[in-house]
């Protein structure tokens, strides 16, 4: 499997996880440090908490939700010059301060 590109999740400013494209779909899979915590919480409740890696042909739900509906849209399409079909560019960009705990950040090389 080819990842194109990947992002870091993180709940409550805690290192959660990485959520990748693939020329399979996605991929998004628990930090194994994270898991371990006592304080750990799942990204959402069709998402557990487990060791297997998660896969999608398409993006996961809970992901897809987090990108900004609407005007707001328009706005990050248009001032980052993403294509409002790039689901993926679009939550990598516009997630970085999401409402709620979940926030996506680049990934650190």
């Amino acid at each position: 499997m080819e990842i194109f590109r990947s992002v870091q999740v993180y709940i409550r400013n805690a290192y959660a996880g990485e959520l990748s494209e693939t020329d399979e779909g996605y991929l998004f899979s628990y930090d194994e440090e994270y898991r371990k915590r006592e304080d750990a919480s799942a990204v959402s409740l069709t998402m557990p908490i487990r060791q297997e890696p998660y896969q999608s042909k398409t993006l996961f739900s809970f992901f897809d939700g987090l990108i900004p509906e609407g005007w707001l849209l328009g706005v990050v399409s248009r001032n980052w010059k993403i294509d409002v079909k790039d689901r993926f560019g679009l939550l990598a960009v516009a997630c970085r301060d999401a409402i709620g705990n979940v926030s996506i950040r680049e990934k650190k090389e």
